[in-house]
């Protein structure tokens, strides 16, 4: 059985849902479960708050996981980063006084 670490709740969430969909991984995914098995491949997913994802997978609690890149950096896991998915880009945003040069 694969077990693939997402996140429960959160931006990457609905991109997440629609890349298994078009891989053809059936869910019967249901609000506020932590794992949901896939209805057609030997496939479990477990639902995380994104910065848990890397340590389940550090520590072997999932096999692999979908998650920003900024968390397996803040996170420093000895985790391989397989494929950068492409979708749910994130910008920084800052706000100063006018006056501060």
């Amino acid at each position: 059985m694969l077990r693939i670490a997402v996140q429960s709740k959160g931006r990457l969430y609905d991109e997440t849902m629609e890349l298994l969909s078009e891989a053809g991984i059936k869910l019967t995914a249901v609000k506020r479960t932590l794992l949901v098995p896939s209805r057609n491949f030997p496939v479990e997913l477990l639902f995380l708050r994104d910065d848990d994802i890397p340590d389940s997978v550090a520590t072997g609690t999932a096999d692999i996981g979908i998650v920003g890149l900024n968390e397996v950096l803040e996170k420093q896991q000895k985790v391989e980063v397989i494929r950068r998915l492409g979708f749910s880009k994130c910008r920084l945003s800052l706000a100063i006084p006018k006056e501060v040069k």
